[in-house]
C-alpha cells in the first residue's frame, strides 16, 4: 500500500531530490513565510477532552495537515477520493497524515528580536558587522541603552551609546527631530539594513592599507571576512534579526498521551508556547497604548523567550520545566554527542547485530571466533529462511519462522551451511583505531558468550574481565568480500600506526616461551648430543633430558641458495622445540630463537617471519607459538608467593647512610649555608639515589642464579621471570613490593621530601600510608579526566586530516626533507634507519666518501637498505615527504611511502589522514595518564659525552672555555 502511495502521481509529497551539495544560509522573513502553511496565533496544543488539535494552535490541523490519512478534522470528507479537497467547515486539506512531519508554520512577531546564534557565538557576527562590542549590543537589545542611528547635524556620532537620561538631555538640547536614536532589536535591525555591503568592503580594504600596529589590522580583517561572506552568499545582514519565527512541524515535537490522562510532550512545545504567550501579550499592550516601560519589559521578555527557543541557557537564566530540568532547545537537539548529527545520522542502529560478553578461545585459529548458537540463529535468520525454502523444507516465511522457533535439527544443519565462509565483524567499544573492528569466521559454540582468539586482544585492547563485544553480519556479497579481504584478522597482522606486528603473544604465552628457552647449568642430560629434532622430543618425553639442559643438536636449515643443510647448535631442548615451529626459510634461521626469548624478541621473531615467509606462514607460526606458550606456562606451574619478593640485606644500611646525608643538608640549611630550594633539591636527589641503590640491590639478589641441593642451577625467581620476560609487572612494581616505595608526588606535581622507606611486604606506617594516598587518588582522577580529553583530541585530528587521501602515484615534486636520527641527552632514540624505513629516497643515497649507491632516487627504502644506511654511518638522508607533496588534492603515493599495515607501497585511495589521526589518538589515551603511583623522580642531566658512530677527527671552531 505504501509503495502504491509513493508511486502515485497524485501523491502530495514531493519526490526525493537528488543533489550534489548542500548549503546552509540565513532565512529571510519572506523565505520563512514561503515555507509556512499558516500563522500560529494561540499557545494551545490539543483539546484535552476530544484530543483534537486546537484551531490556530501549535498542532492546528488547518495549518499542518490532517491527523488521520485522508480524513478532515470534522469528518465530513473521508477516504482517498477526496484527495486534495479543503474542507469548508474545518479548513483541513484531505491528504496523508505524514505531511504533519514536513509542513511548517510561523509566528509573526510584534517586535523584532535578535537571533542568539549570531549575537552570542564568538565572535559575534552582528557585533562584527556593526563594529560594536557584545556588551554594548546586549545593552541595546535588552533595553538598557539607546544607540544613535542618524546623528543629523548634532555633535552625536553614529553608533554612540546613550543612557535614558542622556537621551532625554539630547532631545532637550537638540530637539526631538534633530537626530534619530533607538533602542532594542529594531534599532539594530535598522542599522544592519542601512549597511551597503560593497561600499563597506571597499572602505575596510582602504582602512586595512593604512592600518598600523598589531591588533587593528586583525580586527579589520575579521570584519572584512564577514562582509565578504555576506556578499558572496547573497544573504542580507538584517536577516540576523528575526521578525518572523518559523515553527517546526508538529510530528517533530510530538505530544503523546500517557496512561491516566497525562501527556508527555517535547520541550519545544513549552518553549514555543512561551514565545506565543509573550508575543500575544505584547501585541495587546501595543494596541492598548500601554506605558513605554511596560512595553519594553514585554519586548525584553519576548527576546529572552526566543533566545531560549533557539539556545536555552546561552544567555541569562536557563528556562526549566516543571521538574526543574532545563528545557531542550533547538540547538540542544542538534549539538553534541546526543544531538541529531552524531546520535542519529552518524550513529544509526543496525539490524543483524548482537552483543555479548567475551571469553577466551585458545583452541580457535586466528581467523575464527566462537559465536553462541542461539545468537547465530538470530543473526542469520534471513539466510536460514531462504535456504529452508530452497530445500523445500518450508513453503512460506511463516512456516520457516515456526521451524526456526522450534529449533528443529534440520535448522541447525542449515545454520552450519549458512555460516560456512560467511564472515562476521566483531567490534569492541571504544573503537580507537581501525583494528577495533575486525572480521572473523564464526564457529558455533554452546553457551552464551562470544569466544575471542587471545592474540587479537591487544588490537581490540580487550581483556576477559567482563568486556562485551558487538557482532555485525555483512549481508551483501560485496560487504562479505570486503570483510574477508580488508578486515579479516589474518590480514591485519601489522599495526597501521608503526608497522610492528600487533598479533604478538602476551602474559602467559610470553611466560611460557621464556620458561621454555631458559638455559640452566647442571641439569639432567647436560652435554648430550642429538642428531635430529625428533630425537630431542623423544628424550624429553622419556625424561632423559631436562627442558633447560645445555645440549648440542643438529637442526635442518635452509642456506642462501635454498638448499636444506644440517647445522650443529649449542642449545636447549626447549629452544629446539620452538625452532621446530619456525618456517623453513633462509631468512628465518634457528639463531632467531636460540636465546632467551623475552617479549621484544618474540615480536622480532614474528616480524622477521612475516617479512620473509609471508602472511600465511606467519599466521600459522603465531597460532603454534601461542599454543606452546600456554601449554608450557601451565606445565611450568610458575606462581607468585610472598617469599618470591626478596628484600635486599643491604637496604637498611643504604637507608641509614642517606638519612645521615639528609641530616647534614638540614644542618647546612639551619646554618644558612644553603637555601630552602637547594636543600629541597639535595634531599630529593639523595632519596632518589637511595631508592635506585635499594632497587639495584634487590634486582641483584633476585636475579642471581641459585644452586639447589644437588648442585644444579635452581629455577629462576618466579616474579623475576614474570617481569624480565615482559609477561607482567616491571622493575618499578617489584621495587615497591620488595625494595622501598620511594618518593611520592603531591597532586600538584611537587615531590614530598620524606620518602616512603617501607615496601608493601614490610607494610607501611600510618604516615607513609597517608602520603601514598596522595598519588593513588591523583592517578584515579587524572585517568577519568584525561580519557575524555584524549577522545576529543582524536575527533579533532580526524576532522582536520580526513581529506588527506592518496590521490595519485607521483606528483613529480623536486622538494624533499632531510631525515636525521632523533637524539636526546646524547642517546639515539630513533636511528636514521628507523626514520627512513618505508620512505622514498629523494636523491641517490651513497656511502660517505665513495660513489657506491645504497638507494637510488625514487626507490622505496626497505629493511635491508635501511640497515645498509646505518652501517654506512650516514648522518642524514633526503627523503620524500607528505609535507612537501605537490599533489593538488591529498598526497601522492611516492611522497607517502609504505603502507605500514601491509608492508608494501601505499595504494591509491588509502585514507592516510584518518590512519594518522587514529595512530596519534589511540596511544594518546594511554600517554595522557601521567599517574604518579610509581613515585619516581624525573632526572634530566646534562650530557657529559657524545658517542660518535664513526671514526674521524673533530675540529672546534672558536672553542672557548665558558
Amino acid at each position: 500500500m505504501n509503495q502504491e502511495i509513493t508511486n502515485n502521481p497524485f501523491n502530495p509529497l514531493t519526490s526525493p531530490k537528488v543533489f550534489d551539495e548542500i548549503k546552509v544560509s540565513l532565512a529571510s522573513p519572506e523565505r520563512i513565510l514561503s515555507w509556512s502553511y499558516g500563522e500560529i496565533k494561540k499557545p494551545e496544543t490539543i483539546n484535552y477532552r476530544t484530543f483534537k488539535p486546537e484551531r490556530d494552535g501549535l498542532f492546528c490541523a488547518r495549518i499542518f495537515g490532517p491527523t488521520k490519512d485522508y480524513e478532515c478534522l470534522c469528518g465530513k470528507y473521508k477516504r482517498m477520493k477526496y484527495r486534495g479537497v479543503v474542507c469548508e467547515k474545518c479548513g483541513v486539506e484531505v491528504t496523508l497524515q505524514k505531511v504533519r512531519r514536513e509542513r511548517m508554520g510561523h509566528i509573526e512577531l510584534a517586535s523584532p528580536v535578535a537571533h542568539i546564534w549570531f549575537l552570542k557565538s564568538l565572535p559575534s557576527r552582528i557585533g562584527l558587522m556593526l563594529d560594536m562590542t557584545l556588551r554594548d549590543l546586549e545593552r541595546v537589545l535588552y533595553f538598557e541603552n539607546y544607540v544613535v542611528i542618524e546623528p543629523g547635524l548634532t555633535d552625536l556620532t553614529y553608533g554612540q551609546m546613550m543612557s535614558e537620561e542622556e537621551f532625554m538631555d539630547a532631545q532637550d538640547t537638540y530637539g526631538m527631530d534633530a537626530f534619530t536614536a533607538n533602542i532594542g532589536a529594531e534599532a539594530i535591525r535598522e542599522m544592519l539594513a542601512a549597511i551597503d555591503l560593497e561600499a563597506e568592503a571597499e572602505q575596510l580594504r582602504a582602512d586595512l592599507k593604512e592600518a598600523t600596529g598589531e591588533l587593528k589590522p586583525k580586527k579589520i580583517i575579521k570584519r572584512l571576512k564577514v562582509v565578504e561572506s555576506f556578499l558572496e552568499s547573497g544573504n542580507r545582514p538584517e536577516w540576523m534579526i528575526l521578525t518572523v519565527v518559523p515553527v517546526i512541524p508538529p510530528e517533530l515535537r510530538p505530544l503523546v498521551p500517557l496512561d491516566g490522562g497525562r501527556f508527555a510532550t517535547s520541550d519545544l512545545n513549552d518553549l514555543y508556547r512561551r514565545v506565543i504567550n509573550r508575543n500575544n501579550r505584547l501585541k495587546r499592550l501595543i494596541e492598548l497604548r500601554a506605558p513605554d516601560i511596560i512595553v519594553r519589559n514585554e519586548k525584553r521578555m519576548l527576546q529572552e523567550s526566543v533566545d531560549a527557543l533557539f539556545d536555552n541557557g546561552r544567555r541569562g537564566r536557563v528556562i526549566t520545566g516543571a521538574n526543574k530540568r532545563p528545557l531542550k532547545s533547538l540547538s540542544d537537539m542538534l549539538k553534541g554527542k546526543q544531538g541529531r548529527f552524531r546520535q542519529n545520522l552518524l550513529g544509526k542502529r543496525v539490524d543483524f547485530s548482537g552483543r555479548s560478553v567475551i571469553v577466551t578461545g585458545p583452541e580457535l585459529k586466528l581467523h575464527q571466533c566462537g559465536l553462541p548458537k542461539k545468537m547465530a540463529l538470530e543473526l542469520f535468520k534471513p539466510f536460514i529462511y531462504s535456504r529452508l525454502e530452497a530445500k523445500g523444507l518450508s513453503s512460506t516465511v511463516k512456516q520457516a519462522k515456526k521451524l526456526v522457533e522450534k529449533e528443529r535439527p534440520e535448522v541447525w544443519d542449515i545454520l552450519d551451511e549458512v555460516i560456512r565462509e560467511h564472515p562476521v565483524m566483531l567490534n569492541r567499544a571504544p573503537t580507537l583505531h581501525r583494528l577495533g573492528i575486525q572480521a572473523f569466521e564464526p564457529v558455533l559454540i554452546e553457551g552464551k558468550a562470544i569466544q575471542l582468539h587471545p592474540l587479537v586482544c591487544s588490537a581490540f585492547n580487550a581483556d576477559f574481565d567482563g568486556d562485551q563485544m558487538a557482532v555485525h553480519v555483512p549481508l551483501s556479497l560485496e560487504a562479505q568480500l570486503e570483510a574477508r579481504v580488508l578486515m579479516m584478522s589474518t590480514n591485519n597482522v601489522l599495526s597501521p600506526a608503526n608497522g610492528a606486528p600487533i598479533i604478538v603473544p602476551s602474559q602467559d604465552m610470553i611466560l611460557g616461551l621464556y620458561y621454555t628457552t631458559i638455559m640452566r647449568e647442571g641439569m639432567k642430560g647436560e652435554g648430550m648430543i642429538f642428531g635430529s629434532i625428533e630425537e630431542v622430543q623423544f628424550a624429553l618425553d622419556n625424561g632423559d633430558v631436562h627442558l633447560h639442559a645445555k645440549i648440542t643438536a643438529r637442526i635442518p636449515q635452509i642456506d642462501a641458495h635454498g638448499i636444506e643443510i644440517e647445522k650443529r647448535f649449542e642449545t636447549t631442548p626447549g629452544r629446539v622445540r620452538i625452532g621446530a615451529l619456525l618456517p623453513k626459510n633462509a631468512k628465518a634461521p634457528f639463531e632467531l630463537v636460540n636465546n632467551l626469548l623475552r617479549k621484544k624478541d618474540v615480536q622480532n621473531v614474528i616480524d622477521t617471519v612475516y617479512r620473509y615467509c609471508g602472511q600465511k606462514e606467519s599466521v600459522i607460526f603465531c597460532d603454534q607459538i601461542m599454543s606452546m606458550g600456554f601449554r608450557e606456562a601451565f606445565k611450568a606451574g610458575i606462581s607468585f608467593g610472598k617469599d618470591d619478593m626478596v628484600i635486599p640485606e643491604t637496604k637498611w644500611s643504604i637507608v641509614n647512610d642517606t638519612r645521615g646525608q639528609v641530616t647534614d643538608f638540614e644542618q647546612q640549611y639551619m646554618d644558612g649555608l644553603i637555601t630552602q630550594g637547594e636543600k629541597y633539591n639535595k634531599v630529593v636527589d639523595a632519596w632518589s639515589k637511595c631508592n635506585d641503590k635499594v632497587t639495584d640491590a634487590m634486582m641483584d639478589t633476585i636475579s642471581a642464579p641459585q644452586k639447589d641441593d644437588s648442585g644444579a642451577e635452581a629455577e629462576p625467581n618466579s616474579v623475576y621471570m614474570m617481569a624480565h620476560s615482559g609477561a607482567r609487572g616491571s622493575v618499578t612494581q617489584m621495587k615497591q613490593l620488595g625494595g622501598m616505595r620511594g618518593l611520592m608526588a603531591k597532586p600538584n606535581g611537587d615531590i614530598i621530601e620524606t620518602p616512603i622507606i617501607s615496601n608493601f611486604k614490610e607494610g607501611l606506617s600510618v604516615l607513609e600510608y597517608f602520603n601514598s594516598t596522595h598519588g593513588a587518588r591523583k592517578g584515579l582522577s587524572d585517568t577519568a579526566l584525561k580519557t575524555a580529553n584524549s577522545g576529543y583530541l582524536t575527533r579533532r585530528l580526524v576532522d582536520v586530516a580526513q581529506d588527506c587521501i592518496v590521490r595519485m602515484h607521483d606528483c613529480g615534486t623536486e622538494n624533499s626533507i632531510t631525515a636525521e636520527p632523533a637524539v636526546n641527552d646524547g642517546e639515539v632514540i630513533t636511528s636514521l634507519a628507523e626514520r627512513v624505513l618505508g620512505r622514498v629516497a629523494a636523491e641517490d643515497i651513497k656511502v660517505p666518501g665513495s660513489d657506491e649507491i645504497i638507494v637510488g632516487e625514487g626507490q622505496l627504502i626497505d629493511e635491508l637498505m635501511a640497515d645498509a644506511i646505518d652501517e654506512a654511518g650516514l648522518v642524514s638522508a633526503r627523503i620524500r615527504s607528505p609535507l612537501t607533496c605537490e599533489a593538488e588534492e591529498g598526497v601522492c603515493a611516492m611522497c607517502y611511502g609504505r603502507d605500514l599495515a601491509r608492508g608494501t607501497m601505499v595504494n591509491t585511495g588509502e585514507a592516510v589522514g584518518i590512519i594518522a589521526a587514529q595512530s596519534i589518538g589511540e596511544p594518546g589515551t594511554q600517554l595522557t595518564m601521567r599517574t604518579f603511583h610509581i613515585g619516581g623522580v624525573a632526572q634530566g642531566g646534562q650530557q657529559s659525552f657524545l658517542e660518535s658512530s664513526q671514526d674521524g677527527k673533530i675540529e672546534f671552531d672558536n672553542a672557548t672555555n665558558s
